[in-house]
């Protein structure tokens, strides 16, 4: 019964920062490793950053520079600093669990958090 939850979202103007959290329970949150995911209205879901199991890091071209992804294993949280903000930002960010799927076949996701950048 792995569950992820999703907070931090909401309106910013452009330029401004948000950080997003991604609590794991049920699960052994030490072996996941973790995506950052966004989809905007009209738009297929893309991966914005992702932290290996391992640590290794990787951002998408738009979240380079602008981004940062990082874990504390204490609480079981993964987040996304996000800064620099643009109106293309806006769309719900999703977290995932990348390296395991449910019994049924189906991916570990939450359930997403509003991400609003508009002046």
């Amino acid at each position: 019964q792995v569950q992820l939850v999703e907070s931090g979202g909401g309106l910013v103007q452009p330029g401004g920062s948000l950080r997003l959290s991604c609590v794991v329970s049920g699960g052994i949150f030490s072996g996941f490793t973790m995506g950052w995911y966004r989809q905007a209205p009209g738009n297929t879901r893309e991966l914005a950053a992702q932290i290996t199991n391992v640590g290794s890091i990787n951002y998408a071209d738009f979240a380079k520079d602008r981004f940062t992804i990082f874990r504390d294993y204490a609480k079981n949280t993964v987040y996304l600093q996000m800064n620099s903000l643009k109106p293309e930002d806006t769309a719900v960010y999703y977290c995932r669990i990348e390296n395991y799927r449910r019994a049924n076949g189906s991916g570990i996701w939450g359930q997403g958090t509003q991400v609003t950048v508009s002046s």
